[in-house]
């Protein structure tokens, strides 16, 4: 036989999430494809298993094995692999093409999969929220749209964009509506800190692997559904086709809207573009920011909004030695070196942010070994009980007044803290003309709500 009349062996390479997906709507039984395997990077722990033949179908009696990444350009020789499908996001447009040209080099097509064949239809209107980088504030714009909505009296499902680290099968299809599902799931601190803010204001929030049957699910909740808020992750777009698209901006790194994959393409697809945290960015780079809206996607409606912060207990802040703790993936793969926690430090008078590079234990240490630029702040990691002991081992360790948390969670119910500590929240606040809610009143005026 012809090798063009072969079935075409694929393999994806992802980080337990879009790759996921990608397989499930292009190639789980579609006869014309074999897919010999996934690769994994991004999140550690997650190579070394297999994608379950529960989830995988017919067509996989033995699952698919999963790999590190770095394996990769052995595995196109060694499992015959004719196409390798990028399925990740939040990377810089260099790291794609440098990746691409490992997979042709080493004989196989490169490849990225586009919305048409990978959205997923609702029958509920959908309302997707992205960002052009991680960190930029999608989840409080996901909270901000929620709430906007549930005043008018709609009903808000949210499905979060998958962080699937732990048994595959078993988390085919999660439903969140109360802080204990999460100790029923066997969260990681990543996936509290976006399911936890949903929860603590009372909407319900799916997530999983299996986002068809997750749709289903969600729509048919019990709670009843008018709206299916899609909450992104990463700088990833919609796994559902959305009838009104939001993306956030981020002022604080100008110009990557324009070199990272698939920001751009978020952007691209936005409705509403919202510059964000122009409170603590320089002028200069939100006009930069507004200037790149208007020459990628001059149709979007741009809403300016400031990321307002407030602190619970700011004595413990002023004149003190702090220790600054932020959400994990937005100091890591996000690459920022401010966020909440410093801009609160700063806002209230700390004396002294302590550097807690020198008292990292295990893997803590190890994550700053992998991303050196982190700097002054203490990423809250934990995907997996290793991490959460070597967090609470290293705050313990680090010799400060008092710690801040800038995490969307209430960390101190994970992990012990023998020191005194303070909550940082943050939230959007729009900015004059046009508000949140102007973009949000064509959806609301269709659902019959005044």
């Amino acid at each position: 036989m012809e090798k063009g009349n072969q079935e075409r062996r694929i393999i994806i390479i992802g980080a337990a999430g879009r790759d996921f997906h990608n397989f499930n709507t292009c190639y789980r039984d579609n006869p014309r494809y074999k897919v010999v395997a996934f690769t994994a990077a991004q999140i550690p722990d997650i190579a070394d298993r297999k994608y379950p033949a529960s989830l995988a179908g017919a067509l996989y009696p033995e699952g698919i094995p999963i790999y590190d990444q770095d394996q990769l350009e052995g595995l196109i020789q060694e499992l015959d692999a004719d196409e390798c499908v990028f399925s990740y996001s939040d990377v810089p447009y260099q790291f794609v093409m440098a990746l691409g040209a490992k997979v042709n080099a080493a004989g196989a097509d490169f490849s990225l999969l586009g919305h048409k064949n990978t959205m997923i239809k609702s029958s509920k209107p959908v309302i997707g929220v992205g960002a052009i980088r991680t960190g930029c504030g999608k989840s409080q714009t996901s909270r901000r749209i929620a709430e906007i909505l549930m005043a008018r009296g709609l009903k808000v499902i949210a499905i979060r964009h998958p962080m699937p680290y732990g048994d595959l099968a078993a988390q085919k299809v999660q439903r969140f509506a109360t802080i204990e599902d999460l100790d029923k799931y066997k969260c990681t601190i990543e996936e509290m800190e976006e399911y936890e803010p949903h929860i603590v204001r009372g909407n319900v929030i799916y997530a999983g692997v299996d986002y068809q049957a997750i749709l289903e699910a969600a729509e048919n909740d019990p709670l009843g559904c008018d709206v299916i808020l899609w909450d992104g992750g990463n700088n990833d777009f919609p796994f559902y086709k959305p009838d009104l698209m939001v993306t956030v901006v981020d002022p604080h790194r100008p110009g990557h809207e324009l070199s990272y994959y698939p920001g751009e393409v978020t952007l691209r697809l936005a409705d509403v573009a919202v510059i964000n945290k122009i409170d603590s960015a320089d002028f200069d780079n939100i006009q930069q920011v507004r200037a790149n809206i208007e020459k990628l996607n001059p149709r979007a409606l741009v809403v300016d909004a400031a990321s307002t912060i407030s602190v619970d207990k700011p004595e413990l802040i002023k004149g003190k030695r702090v220790l600054v703790i932020e959400d994990g993936p937005t100091l890591t793969h996000g690459d920022m070196k401010i966020g909440a926690g410093i801009v609160a430090a700063r806002r209230y008078g700390a004396a002294e942010l302590v550097d807690p590079r020198p008292y990292a234990v295990g893997r803590l240490a190890d994550t700053y070994r992998i991303y050196p630029n982190i700097g002054t702040l203490l990423p809250a990691m934990g995907y997996g009980d290793q991490q959460i002991n070597d967090l609470a081992a290293t705050i313990e360790k680090c010799p400060c007044d008092s710690v801040v948390i800038a995490t969307p969670i209430d960390l101190g119910r994970i992990i012990k803290i023998g020191k005194p500590s303070t909550r940082v929240g943050y939230t959007l606040q729009e900015i004059g003309q046009p508000t949140m809610e102007d973009a949000l009143e064509p959806i609301i005026r269709k659902l019959g709500k005044k």
